[in-house]
């Protein structure tokens, strides 16, 4: 029979005020949620939709503090006898915007989630921060022994996958039966994800996602150029887009988050590039790519002007606070094309 459960969430932002609703309602029947967020209206906004399941906690500290567990239980039947060692202990998410909030939520010696009071804790960080500052997270955390440990599980799926439950999560942990906790927190996260992926040990969810996203946003900025080169030439982006789906350029970005507004309905730019992942956080993150890249010693050719391109629409005013996808809008793209193909359209009527 499944039991409760109670886990604590930190960070009730875009992404993470839709992973924590998925968290808690997803849970076994009596589940609570115990959550905190700088900003008392989102909290607010969260507990009144979850009125039965949802606790607000004042600080970081009480929510560490509550969400001392129950025998540990999901929808999913894949636990064992093994995830009862790992009763009582408190099981919190956090999912903050940088480094900066992270090692505050953490190690804030009056309201931080450590403190000498707890015994046993799972800390889930499924921010996307820098290395070194996880690293210095982790190395406090290890100073209370081998109960309380700390991962790294950051995410890639945009807002959408936030609501639909389709995130990936890039774990910092073995799924190779060398870590006792892996299958009990692969469950937790499938219930806000689809695609929980073992990167190997803690930093490695991380460098994942840095990789990721300097990728992905290479290609954003790809796509919304050579849309923009063909639309200028005379072509139908709907035509464009259809042949990069069937061709060499197929991505992504091109099929479900196209940054020419009209081409996918659902898509950011298609709002007027509202909701989505906005373009000073992937200017951020491609920071902290150019910089691991540094770090490591690894040559990248389109690093700094990729760089250039996010921090500079980050600073329009036109762009700012919008989906990052309008690096389209940023480069003088054509947002009303529809209207002259309506137009068009209209003529070969009459």
């Amino acid at each position: 029979m499944e039991q409760p459960t109670r886990l604590g969430f930190i960070g009730l932002g875009a992404m993470g005020d839709p992973m924590a609703s998925n968290l808690v309602s997803r849970s076994a029947k009596g589940s609570q949620l115990y959550i905190y967020d700088v900003s008392a209206i989102a909290m607010k906004s969260f507990a009144e939709r979850h009125p039965a399941s949802v606790v607000v906690c004042s600080s970081p500290r009480e929510v560490s503090r509550q969400a001392v567990s129950a025998p540990l239980n999901t929808r999913s039947l894949r636990f064992s006898l093994a995830h009862n060692q790992h009763m009582g202990q408190e099981i919190v998410f956090t999912m903050l915007p940088e480094g900066s909030h992270v090692r505050s939520v953490y190690l804030d010696a009056t309201t931080g989630i450590l403190n000498p009071d707890m015994s046993a804790r799972l800390l889930v960080d499924c921010s996307t921060i820098d290395i070194a500052t996880f690293r210095s997270v982790a190395a406090e955390v290890e100073r209370y022994g081998e109960k309380t440990c700390f991962y790294d599980a950051p995410v890639s799926g945009g807002t959408l996958g936030a609501e639909a439950a389709s995130l990936t999560f890039m774990f910092g942990c073995a799924d190779d039966g060398s870590d006792a906790r892996y299958p009990l927190l692969h469950d937790l996260l499938s219930l806000m994800g689809r695609t929980i992926v073992a990167c190997g040990k803690p930093g490695m969810g991380l460098t994942a996602k840095l990789c990721n996203n300097y990728c992905s946003g290479l290609i954003s900025l790809a796509t919304a150029e050579a849309l923009n080169m063909g639309m200028r030439a005379g072509m139908d982006p709907r035509v464009l887009a259809h042949v990069f789906a069937n061709s060499t350029a197929q991505s992504t970005v091109c099929d479900k988050w196209n940054p020419v507004p009209g081409i996918c309905p659902t898509a950011p730019s298609s709002k007027g590039y509202k909701g989505g992942f906005k373009v000073q956080l992937m200017a951020k993150d491609f920071g902290l790519a150019v910089g691991l890249s540094e770090e490591v010693g690894a040559k990248v050719l389109l690093g700094q002007a990729g760089l250039d391109a996010y921090q500079s629409a980050s600073r329009d005013p036109k762009c700012r606070d919008l989906d990052s996808r309008v690096l389209f809008r940023f480069i003088g793209g054509r947002e009303d094309w529809m209207d002259e193909a309506d137009v068009g359209a209209a003529e070969k009527q009459d």
